[in-house]
């Protein structure tokens, strides 16, 4: 049973870590931005229509218009709507400062740590559910992982400090962890960098 629980802990680690694409909900700035978006293409396709600009031109900027749509039916429509009436409002600081948010926002994904520490309590929420003999030994059985799994976190956390701060013994501590299997290297190294 321990070992189930081990193989658990690591399964669920490695599929979290292995959901590149997780991301957080679009908070408010993403869905400004994706709103703001949406009406600066607007507004670039009427401008080139309207100053006679190149066929090509006036097809790109409504094709980009039209694109942009699927960008604020995904994120959907903020709280607060960000002035945009005119080019001199969307060319402002405001909006310049927003799509930096934007950005720094949409970079973001949830620590795997996290992830799994959820994936544990939904594991444990279906388990009460269930009910009965195997629900509780279900429930028992995910509790026990997640406190094996915040166990781990601290620990390689913890030996990443020692490292750090022990930088001469950096290398007689890897050193006395030859002889670990391939897969437990794989998961530590994924554990580093999450």
């Amino acid at each position: 049973m321990k070992r189930a629980g081990l193989a658990a802990i690591m399964v669920v680690v490695i599929l979290a870590m292995g959901c590149d694409t997780l991301r957080f909900a679009p908070g408010q700035s993403r869905k400004q931005n994706a709103w703001l978006h949406n009406r600066t293409t607007q507004l670039t396709a009427d401008l080139a229509h309207s100053e006679e600009t190149s066929r090509q031109l006036q097809e790109l900027a409504r094709l980009s218009e039209i694109q942009s749509r699927a960008f604020t039916a995904d994120y959907g429509l903020p709280d607060e709507f960000p002035p945009a009436d005119n080019i001199e409002q969307i060319l402002s600081t405001p909006s310049f400062d927003l799509a930096e948010s934007a950005v720094r926002a949409s970079a973001q994904r949830p620590d795997v740590w996290d992830v799994t520490d959820g994936a544990i309590e939904l594991g444990i929420a279906v388990a009460g559910l269930v009910g009965g003999m195997y629900g509780i030994r279900a429930s028992q059985f995910l509790k026990r992982a997640k406190t094996k799994s915040k166990a781990l976190r601290e620990i390689v956390g913890g030996n990443e400090v020692f490292k750090r701060e022990h930088s001469e013994s950096a290398v007689a501590f890897k050193a006395a962890h030859n002889t670990q299997s391939p897969q437990t290297r794989q998961l530590v190294a994924e554990l580093k960098t999450a």
